[in-house]
């Protein structure tokens, strides 16, 4: 690559639309490096800095140069960084930055713009080293003394040096963080004539501003950073406007507590005048101000509560300054106005004002609650029945908006009065307008569905969203809002009837009308058939012979899913039918909780259909999980008869236990195990030889995280709790398992989710101890334990020292310290059960309030258990 032409030609052919150049260019380059790395560095940035060659071959050298030393994966992207620090001499190093920065003057602005890529992806090896000490110093000189060129390439410089997420050098930045400023405030002052320059410096900018926090609070600095950015909003640039308006909500975010002056002096007034801007992208960025407002306040209340709470000095009470509350009567009316801009061809992702407005008012109600609630009201009765779509629209939307925020005791009388005609509106001729009704009423069914009066809005509001549920741009609003209701009306469980049951039955034949089109959109299909799920869960008893009747229905559903196996031809096509199979699956697996026992008589035709489809999908397919679960229900309800299956769907659950390049199936298919061992009892012994290989081969791989460990060894204790003595002959082993186990601890130092890993790691322990204790004690055969007893009383007093502790640990601890206790009733174990901390430890928890009444019965009788060991033996001793 010594000779021009070559780097020329290559370097062309890395830019073609032609791929097999493009990837043929890129092999070479690759090779170059590899060969010779301070030559192929030397060769590009000497092709970068020559004027005489063609503009776009340079920025071809130029990214060519900044990918030798940058990539996304973080371990290819050290190897890279390794490779200048260790490999580079220091000769061509020097001379790689030296035309660098020489060609930051460069008249091609592309060039330039390429350069400072390849200064921005150097300084992240070397200023976190203390490497190119006068790097931001020699980029300050080119922005003050440089030509116009120079300076908009340096400024764009120290802003992609500013964007940078390495932690490293981003903390290394603070110590150059005067030069910085000096740098981008000076470029971007309304005096600097060049929109180019002050553009890139406004940029820089808002790269630089979480660096410069010490700057921030000397009065003088902060007082000058902020003219420079406000004057900036005023620019006849918009794209000057919009990087000052970007800066502005970086600032609020990041020097809340700094604002109260500015606010009040400029801030109002600059972003009330940005948001009705005619420039959009100006507009959405003096909106999104207020949103970073709200949520700054939102979190600010949050913080000071909880400090408030723990009676902590009040010196730890964050600033906080009502800013979204003060102006709620100037912002807000600004905000419902934005909302009439929609767009009617824009994409339902598309994110234009009226979205930005809409998102905004959301967390303007979340801020100041029930002062949203006049001016809302105001627009919202001035614009419902409005000629323009647009104003009914945003009428409607702005209603669902203020939903979460306010109280709900304030909004109910208000939704109240308002249901009907929101009702109605579901009729409206724009199909924008039942849009945004349908996903207002489910704001409501979520945050305010108190208000709902199940005499005189269910029926009408039911049927409305049913109605909508035809029109694929409402489906999801309407599936969204029936499943609220259906859980709001759902009423205890047990319960003969509740507000759904007169509307049971139309309603499951209306979603198993919209489920049955196989060429209507899947999407809707998949939405549908989650309402119909939570239907059938918030169903009284007396629906339950027609969820009988519906089983028939899925079941045979699934049955005609498995021709459709061999009509696969696209991605698109398993894709669908998969989600289908998953949809009827979840559905038949509410239908068996809801009937239980009385399933029974469906349990062949249910295993047959789920066996074939076991059988025929395809691999990393995530239909076998769904199939799991609905497995999983059946025998909790079937119980030991379940066992008549088992020959058949063995070794389908063996292949998910063994499958570790699939985790999230071999998770499910351990709490599967779980599952059927509890269910079937003593009669799951002929397949526990199997289980206990697999579950063991899953302990010790290394492919599996270790977040699987706690579910394992919980399992051990359910295979224990089903087969009784039995069990014996896995003692030995899965002893010396939970012996090893329970050595895993935390240090000082570690990170949460290690202690979190701890916790249920020792969580799992007790599960399987208690398991196991309990199926020695029953079966006669406790002697067989006493070797394994004070490694069980040594895991106890490290859970009882040790803080980092779950609600969940300690009942299961007092879960095994009471079935110890109960073993051995004769006193064996008397000395362990004397032990001071062992008795603190059953009255701490006992005691703790904030502990679920399970948990404390559980300390309870651990406590009896206990007194009944050392009373005992003390009666006898004496």
């Amino acid at each position: 690559m010594e000779g021009s032409p070559d780097i020329n030609t290559v370097l062309t052919n890395s830019l073609s639309p032609d791929a097999t150049l493009r990837n043929a260019a890129e092999q070479q380059l690759i090779q170059a490096a590899e060969t010779n790395f301070s030559q192929y560095l030397l060769t590009l940035v000497q092709e970068l800095a020559n004027e005489s060659a063609v503009g776009h071959i340079r920025a071809a050298a130029g990214l060519a140069l900044k990918n030798a030393f940058t990539a996304r994966e973080f371990a290819r992207q050290s190897a890279l960084q390794a490779k200048w620090l260790q490999q580079t001499d220091q000769e061509t190093k020097t001379r790689v930055k030296q035309l660098s920065i020489e060609t930051l003057s460069s008249p091609n602005s592309r060039v330039g713009g390429a350069t400072a890529q390849v200064i921005a992806s150097i300084a992240a090896i070397e200023l976190p080293r203390n490497q190119w000490p006068d790097l931001m110093h020699v980029l300050v000189r080119n922005v003050s003394e440089g030509n116009p060129h120079q300076k908009q390439a340096s400024l764009t410089a120290i802003g992609f040096i500013c964007e940078s997420q390495d932690q490293d050098l981003r903390a290394s930045l603070v110590t150059h963080s005067n030069a910085i400023l000096t740098a981008v405030v000076q470029g971007a002052r309304k005096e600097e004539t060049s929109n180019e320059i002050r553009l890139a410096a406004i940029t820089a900018l808002g790269d630089s501003l979480e660096f410069v926090g010490n700057n921030f609070k000397h009065e003088g600095e902060r007082n000058y950073i902020m003219q420079v950015i406000c004057e900036a909003t005023q620019a006849d640039d918009s794209q000057i406007q919009q990087g000052a308006f970007g800066c502005l909500n970086r600032i609020m975010a990041l020097y809340y507590e700094n604002m109260r002056f500015y606010m009040e002096k400029a801030l109002f007034g600059l972003t009330i005048l940005g948001m009705k801007s005619s420039d959009e992208d100006v507009a959405k960025l003096a909106v999104e101000f207020w949103s970073t407002v709200c949520e700054e306040e939102i979190a600010i209340e949050d913080d000071n509560a909880q400090v408030f709470m723990q009676v902590e000095s009040s010196d730890q009470m964050r600033p906080f300054y009502n800013f979204s509350r003060v102006a709620t009567n100037e912002v807000v009316p600004v905000l419902l106005g934005l909302l009439t801009k929609q767009d009617e061809d824009a994409a339902d992702d598309e994110y234009n004002i009226s979205r930005a407005a809409y998102q905004c008012l959301q967390l303007y109600a979340q801020a100041v609650g029930q002062s949203i609630i006049p001016p809302v009201i105001q627009f919202v009765e001035a614009n419902l029945r409005n000629e323009d779509w647009h104003a009914r629209d945003a009428a409607v939307s702005a209603f669902g908006a203020i939903m979460d925020g306010p109280d709900e005791k304030t909004l109910e009388p208000i939704v109240k009065s308002g249901m009907q005609p929101l009702i109605n509106m579901m009729e409206d001729p724009s199909v924008h307008v039942r849009d945004s009704t349908a996903y207002a009423l489910g704001r409501i069914t979520e945050s305010c569905s108190e208000a709902i009066d199940p005499t005189q809005h269910l029926d009408p509001l039911i049927r409305s969203l049913f109605n909508g549920l035809m029109s694929p741009k409402m489906a999801a609003s309407c599936c969204w809002a029936l499943m609220n209701l259906a859980e709001r009306f759902a009423g205890d469980p047990g319960t003969t009837q509740n507000p759904l049951t007169p509307h049971f039955n139309s309603s499951v034949t209306n979603l198993l009308a919209v489920t049955g089109k196989l060429d209507g959109e899947a999407a809707v299909r998949t939405a549908a058939y989650e309402v119909l799920n939570v239907f059938v869960q918030s169903a009284a008893n007396d629906s339950l012979p027609a969820i009988a009747s519906l089983s028939g229905v899925i079941i045979e559903r699934l049955e005609q899913t498995l021709p459709m196996q061999t009509q696969v031809v696209s991605v698109e096509d398993r894709i669908t039918l998969e989600d289908m199979q998953t949809s009827l699956c979840t559905v038949l697996q509410a239908i068996i909780q809801r009937l239980d026992k009385e399933v029974g008589p469906q349990g062949d035709r249910v295993m047959q259909v789920l066996l074939q489809m076991l059988t025929t999908v395809g691999t990393k397919s995530s239909v076998p999980e769904a199939a799991f679960a609905t497995i999983s229900s059946l025998s909790n309800a079937m119980e030991e008869e379940f066992v008549k299956y088992m020959d058949a769907f063995s070794p389908f659950l063996y292949n998910a236990l063994g499958n570790q390049e699939e985790p999230s199936l071999c998770s499910m298919a351990i709490g599967l195990v779980s599952d059927l061992t509890r269910s079937m009892g003593e009669r799951s012994q002929p397949y526990c030889d199997n289980f206990m290989n697999y579950l063991l081969n899953n302990l010790r791989s290394t492919t599996l995280a270790n977040q699987f460990k706690p579910a394992i060894l919980q399992c051990f204790g359910d295979i224990a709790g089903a087969i009784g003595g039995h069990f014996e002959t896995y003692l030995s082993v899965v002893a010396q398992v939970l012996q090893q186990a329970a050595t895993v601890s935390a240090n000082a130092e570690g990170s949460y989710e290690m202690f979190d890993y701890v916790v249920s790691l020792r969580e799992g322990i007790m599960d399987a101890w208690g398991g196991i204790i309990g199926a020695m004690k029953t079966s006669g055969k406790t002697q067989v334990l006493q070797p394994f007893v004070a490694s069980i009383f040594q895991l106890l007093n490290t859970i009882a020292t040790d803080a980092n502790r779950s609600e969940a640990l300690m009942r299961a601890a007092m879960g095994v310290i009471g079935d110890l206790a109960d073993a051995y009733p004769s006193g064996e174990l008397v000395e362990g059960f004397r032990q001071e901390w062992l008795t603190a430890l059953i009255k701490e928890t006992r005691t703790n309030r904030d502990f679920q009444p399970r948990t404390v019965e559980t300390a309870r009788w651990a406590r009896e258990q206990v007194k009944r060991q050392v009373g005992g033996t003390q009666n006898v001793m004496t």
